[in-house]
């Protein structure tokens, strides 16, 4: 079997790869809706959200739909976004931004950089209507866990500006801290943390921010959250769903709560990780960002000297490991390591026995 490392697709559970062949639906029926409904609750049970203060939407798309449903859906035709970049991904939700013409305000550093607060401040200071911040939470250009709470503490400091969390790499391994970082929503997917499958995202959201939305008009079709919210509330979708990765997802949901919650799944992939990493430093490949810097989700780490990626890469796979690149311009000096899934430590001490084999 081959062993994903990369971040997200997973490599399966039994059980969730035995979900998929679950009997056909059509979307209208009520076995369907009775599915959909058991999806959003326990999403919202993960961080133990009241259900009359929260909605869970839940969409078929990628990761990136929700980060895009939760821009374009959020934000009031008369708002304004600051928003934070130290990655692909802050970087990801400027261009939904640009591209749907809504007004932003960008607050770049450059990637894997810790956000600067002086300067977020400086920023909340000079643009005093912002209705949003938006923000990654795990970026993972370089794995760094960016500081939410700091952010959070300066917002609410500067007008208590309610936050767009990009959670896609975090929801479900990670402590997201809704009602504390006044979250208007949160976009993540399935097929991460979660360990579903690809096919099906959602956006946890306040339900006063969704509301506060319904005399706006919508700026998409597909995925307007105002809609979906409506709908799903009333026992309906607005479009065909991709019923088998929803059976997935239910089945990877139990899972997670079966395993002790996202808490214990934290515990797990740190455990994971650290054999990476100190097994990655005993071979002098060392972590690009300290321990405390990164989420247990994804790390990155040195090329060794003299061995390209593509060359790193090629020979892993061939033991049936697959590693992930660096992007831009990392992609020459970095690869990238994620411990989620149904892998063992076995498996990870076994890649590092393989990394042994190639660099020494």
């Amino acid at each position: 079997m081959t062993i994903l490392l990369n971040p997200g697709p997973v490599v399966l559970s039994e059980r969730v790869r035995q979900a998929l062949l679950k009997p056909d639906l059509c979307h209208r029926e009520q076995e369907f809706i009775k599915l959909q409904n058991k999806i959003k609750t326990d999403l919202l049970n993960i961080y133990q959200l009241p259900e009359e203060q929260w909605t869970s939407i839940v969409f078929t798309g990628s990761g990136t739909s929700a980060m895009e449903g939760m821009i374009t859906s959020l934000v009031p035709s008369h708002g304004k976004v600051l928003i934070i970049e130290n990655g692909v991904y802050g970087e990801r939700l400027s261009y939904i931004a640009k591209t749907h013409n809504i007004e932003h305000v960008i607050l770049h550093h450059e990637w894997g950089e810790e956000i600067d607060l002086t300067k977020l401040e400086s920023e909340l200071l000079c643009n005093r209507q912002l209705s949003h911040i938006a923000v990654v939470h795990h970026e993972t250009t370089t794995g760094r866990l960016n500081d939410i709470d700091a952010i959070a503490e300066l917002s609410n400091k500067h007008g208590r500006i309610p936050l767009l969390l990009d959670a896609v790499s975090s929801f479900g391994a990670e402590e997201i801290k809704f009602k504390e970082w006044n979250i208007a929503a949160c976009a993540a997917t399935a097929n991460k943390c979660l360990h579903g499958v690809p096919g099906t995202s959602f956006v946890i959201s306040n339900r006063e921010a969704i509301t506060q939305m319904s005399a706006t008009p919508a700026r998409t079709l597909y995925l307007d959250l105002v809609t979906y919210m409506k709908l799903q509330d009333s026992n309906s979708t607005p479009f065909t769903q991709s019923i088998q990765t929803f059976y997935a997802l239910a089945e990877a949901l139990d899972e997670l709560n079966d395993a002790g919650g996202w808490r214990k799944r934290q515990k797990q992939y740190w455990q994971r990780m650290d054999i990476v990493r100190n097994g990655l430093l005993e071979l002098n490949m060392k972590a690009s960002l300290e321990r405390n810097e990164t989420s247990c989700v994804l790390n990155s780490f040195l090329l060794p000297e003299g061995i390209s990626y593509e060359e790193l890469h090629d020979k892993l796979k061939n033991a049936g490991f697959i590693i992930y690149a660096g992007q831009g311009g990392f992609a020459k000096s970095l690869f990238r390591i994620s411990c989620m899934g149904d892998i063992s430590n076995n498996d990870l001490e076994r890649f590092i026995e393989e990394m042994k084999k190639i660099v020494q």
